[in-house]
């Protein structure tokens, strides 16, 4: 288990190394890739949700031939005769 003096001398020699300006800039890009990551999930959420809510609109239907209701009437009557 690390202690705190390790931590320190360890957080130092990171300073020392990248410098403190380079150390914001990887937190900044890694909170705007959260943000972005963030964004991308709600767009995706929105968009389910409103292909869900397309699903459940009325359905057009063609038939692809017209039955003459009439018809099945008159040959009952053709075959009683």
């Amino acid at each position: 288990m690390l202690s705190w003096t390790e931590i320190m001398i360890i957080a130092v020699l990171l300073i020392l190394l990248f410098g403190r300006g380079k150390i914001s800039d990887l937190m900044g890009d890694v909170a705007q890739g959260i943000k972005s990551f963030k964004k991308g999930l709600a767009d995706e959420d929105e968009a389910a949700s409103s292909k869900k809510a397309d699903t459940t609109a009325t359905i057009e239907h063609q038939p692809s031939e017209k039955v003459n209701v009439a018809e099945p009437a008159a040959q009952s009557e053709r075959k009683a005769s």
